[in-house]
């Protein structure tokens, strides 16, 4: 992995990494873009989801919004309300602040 992009990880999850909520990860490849919750305390995921799951056509950051609402829908199920983003070492635009928004409209609190 490239050194830069690490650093900025390791930044971004050090401000977030003493809360005690669980972590909504995101990960984007050029084709893909995954997304899971994460319960630090316990060290286990609760629940992932990739573009994979989803049967839409539509440009990427559809498919990402749509991906934010699958993930809150199946959160509620799981009975989980509040979340933390960790956006990693992306930046928060297009794709990522698309599921972020899908998130907050399924009714995810973060």
């Amino acid at each position: 992995m490239n050194i830069q992009k690490t650093r900025r990880q390791i930044r971004t999850r050090n401000k977030i990494k003493n809360i005690d909520r669980p972590r909504v990860t995101i990960f984007r490849s050029n084709k893909f873009i995954y997304a899971q919750i994460i319960d630090d305390t316990k060290n286990e995921t609760i629940i992932g989801v990739s573009e994979k799951n989803l049967k839409l056509e539509g440009t990427k950051s559809e498919k990402a919004k749509a991906l934010g609402l699958l993930l809150a829908q199946k959160a509620k199920v799981k009975k989980v309300k509040k979340v933390v983003f960790d956006r990693g070492s992306y930046s928060y635009h297009g794709r990522v602040k698309m599921i972020a928004e899908g998130l907050r409209e399924g009714g995810l609190d973060f």
